[in-house]
């Protein structure tokens, strides 16, 4: 796919800045050693909700879960930061983002007992970033300012 050097440059940026906030989000909950994700699970009001709820119930499936989480938001963020796989990191970011987003819908009529920053109807951070990374999908930057350049040379 051709597209100009200024697209290349600010998808490049749009994927570091997901791929920030992945890694960042996984190295706060690494280094805390309280959290858990036991209260958003048991919060869950989406169309998932019990098989969420099922997944806290049982510690060991939950101590996986955590892990999973930890470790794959690191994964996810140093992935896209460094376009190292990033088809892989991109796809994992959305399947993650999508299990958010059916966790806690913003929909009319869902009461959580996690307080929500902000107020949305439908749309939330979590679908826009969602959405974002779909985006990506179709401009695969790190063949041309990232590690996969160096992988998947043609």
């Amino acid at each position: 796919m051709n597209i100009n050097k200024s697209a290349v440059i600010w998808l490049t940026v749009l994927r570091v800045f997901i791929g920030w906030h992945f890694l960042y989000e996984g190295l706060v909950k690494l280094v805390n050693p309280n959290w858990s994700s036991v209260g958003f699970l048991l919060d869950s009001q989406g169309i998932l909700k019990s098989f969420f709820e099922s997944l806290a119930a049982n510690s060991d499936t939950l101590a996986i879960v955590d892990f999973l989480n930890i470790w794959g938001l690191i994964a996810i963020g140093l992935g896209l930061i460094l376009g190292l796989f990033s088809k892989v990191a991109t796809w994992s970011g959305i399947v993650l983002l999508g299990l958010y987003y059916l966790s806690h819908p913003p929909f009319v009529g869902l009461d959580y007992s996690m307080p929500m920053e902000g107020s949305y109807l439908i749309v939330n951070k979590i679908l826009i970033e969602m959405a974002a990374l779909i985006v990506l999908l179709f401009f695969p930057t790190s063949k041309r300012i990232g590690i996969d350049r160096l992988i998947f040379r043609k």
